[in-house]
């Protein structure tokens, strides 16, 4: 006999998304989170990400059912009335997803670490263009970069901020990075690069005084910033779950498509 999933509700403060969680509170005998061997989430990408990094932080990571509330919801479910949530949970199907680690230090010596699920990005923070290193491994592959700003995608951000800088769409699954370029002056015709998962990647600010930089990963911002160093956290991967048919995957491969 299958063991019952033991389920946790959570909803964001939209009106549409409390109403989503008064209409479930009888379909399941919902548990906290700290009891949970799943997690509900209703609301949109935006609360999906902030719950997801809010797991990082406790280091108590759950399986999590988006069900969208929200506006796009590419990382959410549909609303399915009359299908039970606790049998569309069970029949989930899986996927995997590793964050980035971004460790950034500011030019007066302090340093952050905070994970990424989409992307890392360093942007310009005046009207000047940054001027950037770009290192991968350890060894200098753009003595000078210098842009409006350059990110650092994971698959699961590839369709976000860095499909809107023209970077790759990247198949879930495939363990690697989209390295892309934000309006890049010189070198001018450079689209970027993809790199492998294992790669350890490092941008130094050059000329951080006069051009400053800020490092963003997600909604953690980081400013004035001399250095960012960024690692793929498998240790910290997250389990993202879709009714079969319809998941992340295949969200992917279809914007792929898009005219």
């Amino acid at each position: 006999m299958t063991k019952e999933l033991r389920l946790a509700l959570v909803a964001s403060d939209s009106g549409p998304a409390q109403e989503a969680a008064s209409a479930l509170l009888g379909e399941a005998d919902w548990v906290s989170p700290d009891k949970a061997d799943a997690l509900v989430v209703l609301g949109g990408d935006g609360f999906m990400l902030h719950v997801l990094h809010s797991m990082l932080d406790l280091d108590r990571v759950l399986p999590v059912f988006g069900v969208n509330r929200g506006t796009v919801g590419f990382l959410m479910n549909r609303v399915r009335p009359g299908k039970p949530l606790a049998e569309r949970v069970a029949k989930a199907r899986h996927i995997a997803v590793s964050p980035l680690e971004m460790t950034a230090t500011t030019n007066s010596g302090e340093q952050f670490v905070y994970n990424a699920i989409n992307e890392v990005s360093l942007l310009r923070e005046t009207r000047q263009a940054a001027k950037l290193e770009v290192r991968v491994n350890g060894k200098v592959r753009m003595a000078e970069l210098a842009c409006d700003g350059v990110l650092l995608s994971t698959p699961v951000g590839s369709t976000a901020y860095n499909l809107s800088a023209n970077g790759p769409i990247l198949p879930l699954g495939c363990h690697m990075l989209a390295l892309t370029p934000i309006s890049p002056f010189r070198p001018r015709r450079w689209k970027g690069a993809i790199l492998p998962e294992s790669a350890d990647v490092t941008f130094r600010v050059l000329e951080s005084d006069k051009r400053p930089v800020a490092a963003v990963a997600d909604q953690k911002e980081v400013r004035d910033i001399a250095e960012v160093r960024i690692i793929a956290a498998r240790k910290h991967q997250l389990t993202l779950l879709f009714d079969r048919g319809s998941s992340l995957e295949e969200r992917i491969f279809a914007e792929q498509f898009q005219v």
